[in-house]
Formats: structure tokens, sequence, C-alpha cells
């Protein structure tokens, strides 16, 4: 559960938007969408695979983004 610390003098709008910035950072939402359907560990594996390869060609020089 998110718990927003604010203040009697702050405006309603600041208190929603702390409130979205740290859902966000809390990944809530993408983890729901990850569970909507079963993924098999083995593909789990070559996607986190390809992900580093992708990153590293970056980092390299080889592709640019």
């Amino acid at each position: 559960m998110l718990i927003i610390d604010s203040k009697d003098c702050e405006n309603i709008d600041k208190a929603l938007k702390k409130y979205k910035k740290k859902f966000e950072k809390s990944k809530v939402l993408l983890q729901l969408r990850g569970r909507q359907a079963f993924v098999k560990p083995s593909v789990r594996r070559r996607t986190d695979v390809l992900k580093a390869i992708y990153k590293q060609q970056i980092a390299s020089g080889k592709i640019e983004a």
C-alpha cells in the first residue's frame, strides 16, 4: 500500500502527482501486466539474454538508440 505524507496546506493536485510518481516507481502495474499470461522460464531467460545483448551493443556503439 502506498502512503503519501501530505501537509494540510498542500494542494490536492500536488498530492495526486506525488502518488502517481510513487505508484510508477513501485512498478506494480508492470507486475500485473506480466502476470496476466504465463511465460515459460526458458522464454523469460531468452528474452533477458536478448535484452542484455542489446544493451551491450548499445554500450559498445554498434547500435545507436
